[in-house]
């Protein structure tokens, strides 16, 4: 009955917001959604819900974002400070919009070797001050047992390391209603074994669905419904209740999908959870798994 209780305190925290709640210290993640973030006329769109961390790969865009939003410039290279990495972290260096550099996308040992990922963290680290690193790992093992090996802070050199569960599939038609969230806890125990510390773990929140992506059960995923959506929201928070940052994937539409940028419900829970400038006080984490 406790597990219950907390849950529907963080249900109700998430949708009604901080006013009947306690407050509690100013929130301080930020909230990034990757994938067109730029409309037609340069408008940053995900501001629209309340995202204020840009997906930015130009540097001009990064003179287009309104006030209260930085940027986190996506690379995606993996093949170590080469002359074409450092011109590309120069291009953006320097610049008040700029908090960090989003390296690669799902990096596991097949596409992305670690030395790779260290070699272009440790020269930014070096070469541009005060700005983040950001990863986003690969689950190189399965759905049921994933796997993070090799991959932490110290073997990649990045501040900050995405990890995604996508908990709500088509062939999971039992139980709780195409959802397991279970996966959630899963990937989290996986990365601490893999010795990423909770505090690096940046969570990452299923906002897609449909289109050509296949999940490695034989299924798709599946856009979450609005109830969906705030359990996947509650099981991070129990986790992970207070990240530098967190990840919405995604903003736009990569391969056909629905994303937040096209499904309007999804877009106003993720509008009324960015924009609440305080949060409620929340009950203590629960451990992970239990």
């Amino acid at each position: 009955m406790q597990g219950i209780r907390k849950s529907f305190l963080l249900f109700l925290a998430l949708l009604f917001g901080a006013g009947s709640f306690e407050a509690r210290a100013e929130r301080r993640s930020l909230h990034f959604a990757a994938n067109g973030n730029f409309d037609a006329g340069g408008g940053y769109d995900p501001s629209r819900a309340g995202f204020d961390l840009a997906d930015v790969s130009s540097p001009t865009q990064l003179d287009l974002l309104p006030p209260n939003v930085k940027a986190l410039v996506w690379i995606g290279e993996c093949r170590g400070a080469t002359k074409d990495f450092i011109q590309s972290v120069k291009a953006f260096a320097g610049h008040p919009k700029l908090w960090g550099y989003h390296l690669v996308d799902d990096a596991y040992a097949r596409t992305c070797a670690a030395p790779s990922l260290k070699a272009e963290a440790d020269w930014i680290h070096r070469n541009v001050a005060g700005v983040k690193v950001f990863v986003s790992l690969a689950n190189s093992g399965s759905f049921k047992a994933p796997s993070y090996d090799g991959y932490n802070e110290e073997t990649t050199g990045a501040d900050f390391l995405g990890v995604a569960a996508y908990p709500c599939r088509s062939e999971l038609n039992r139980g709780a209603g195409g959802c397991d969230y279970d996966a959630i806890d899963r990937v989290v125990r996986a990365a601490l074994a893999a010795r990423v510390s909770l505090e690096a773990i940046v969570p990452t929140f299923q906002a897609f669905g449909g289109g050509e992506w296949r999940d490695d059960g034989g299924g798709r995923y599946l856009v979450p419904s609005a109830e969906q959506e705030l359990e996947i929201l509650a099981r991070w928070r129990l986790l992970i209740p207070d990240p530098a940052l967190d990840y919405a994937y995604s903003w736009g539409s990569q391969r056909g999908d629905a994303a937040l940028a096209n499904t309007a419900t999804l877009a106003a829970i993720f509008a009324q959870r960015n924009r609440v400038a305080r949060e409620p006080t929340i009950p203590a984490a629960r451990g992970i798994g239990q």
